[in-house]
């Protein structure tokens, strides 16, 4: 008996059945099969402005989150495109697919918040550079806003640069998220702090704001311990009503090229009109970014007769009525040091 053999359409149709089964199989293995990372559970992937698609694949396979460069290009290309993948920092887990981590970077979706937490007396160039090394900012362009008095008046504040409004606290920023938004993020951050009953504070001292903060930024420069804060703001506001010059360390380290650093005698001779052992009152605008403490501090001083401080060299001060009675301070710091380095 025969047995009939299969016409030229019957295996012309299982020859594509078969086709197609290996395609299928191939396209699932290509976007579901799962990576692993050595050793990790997960792993963080930045994408930076101006990567293009190729860019940021052989980034993805020189840091290990995926094996084959063609397989994540040809995912792409058949889910949407290469042209567009979000700017941002990302997390992904030991199991991720090429499907997976493809549309993460193409929606967004799971861009993670850094946390930046600012310094209290930072000044706003210090800031840059910390902007720049944990969320990748462009300092020189954060630092052409903060000093565009255009930008600042567009802000609201009264001030020809940001010095001092750049409120010092913990920020939830993305990777690379756009300078103006960083900045106008603290001045409201600011400008929700410094409310009204403050603003009335400051009138009643004949001050304006900014002459708050400048004296706000040198309590800030000076104490480390906040019980201290409103006695060295009471003593400035002394020296102040005197006429005697405030001679404050944090206004030279303003002006300093290579600041913060310790100061020489020389540094007090600099002639700039932040020096305040050269110049009587008020330098002409904040020295750095004061935290809230400093600047309640600045409006609400301790009264009490003290005219001078030295630091004790346990993070406080000793504080004098009379120079006399500071210089005896200042022996006495000179000699604690002594024999401590001994």
């Amino acid at each position: 008996m025969l047995v009939p053999t299969p016409s030229i359409r019957t295996r012309v149709v299982v020859a594509s059945g078969v086709f197609l089964l290996f395609v299928a199989a191939f396209l699932l293995w290509a976007f579901y099969a799962p990576y692993t990372f050595s050793n990790e559970g997960r792993r963080t992937f930045m994408v930076s402005k101006g990567q293009t698609f190729q860019e940021i694949v052989d980034s993805l396979e020189a840091h290990g989150f995926i094996r084959s460069p063609f397989l994540f290009s040809l995912v792409g290309r058949l889910s949407g495109g290469t042209t567009v993948l979000q700017v941002g920092k990302y997390e992904f887990e030991t199991g991720a697919s090429n499907n997976e981590i493809y549309r993460a970077l193409r929606s967004g979706k799971g861009n993670l918040l850094i946390q930046v937490t600012l310094p209290e007396g930072s000044q706003t160039r210090a800031l840059a550079k910390l902007f720049s090394r944990q969320i990748g900012a462009d300092s020189v362009r954060f630092m052409e806003l903060a000093y565009d008095e255009d930008f600042v008046r567009s802000l609201g504040v009264d001030s020809p640069t940001l010095e001092g409004y750049l409120l010092p606290q913990t920020y939830g920023f993305y990777w690379q998220q756009s300078e103006e938004e960083v900045i106008r993020t603290q001045v409201r951050q600011f400008q929700q702090f410094f409310v009204d009953s403050l603003r009335d504070r400051t009138r009643e001292l004949g001050m304006s704001v900014r002459q708050a903060l400048t004296l706000a930024s040198i309590v800030e420069g000076e104490a480390l311990l906040d019980q201290e804060r409103p006695i060295i703001a009471g003593v400035y506001y002394n020296r102040l009503r005197k006429g005697m010059r405030l001679e404050a360390d944090p206004t030279i380290q303003f002006v300093l090229p290579d600041g913060p650093r310790r100061l020489l005698y020389a540094d007090l001779k600099i002639e700039s009109p932040y020096n305040t052992y050269r110049h009587e009152g008020l330098p002409p605008g904040p020295v750095n970014n004061p935290g809230a403490a400093s600047i309640i501090a600045a409006l609400y001083p301790v009264s009490h007769g003290y005219l001078y401080f030295v630091a004790n060299g346990h993070g406080g001060h000793w504080f004098a009525k009379s120079y006399a009675e500071h210089l005896k301070n200042v022996r006495r710091y000179r000699r604690e040091r002594t024999v401590a380095s001994r």
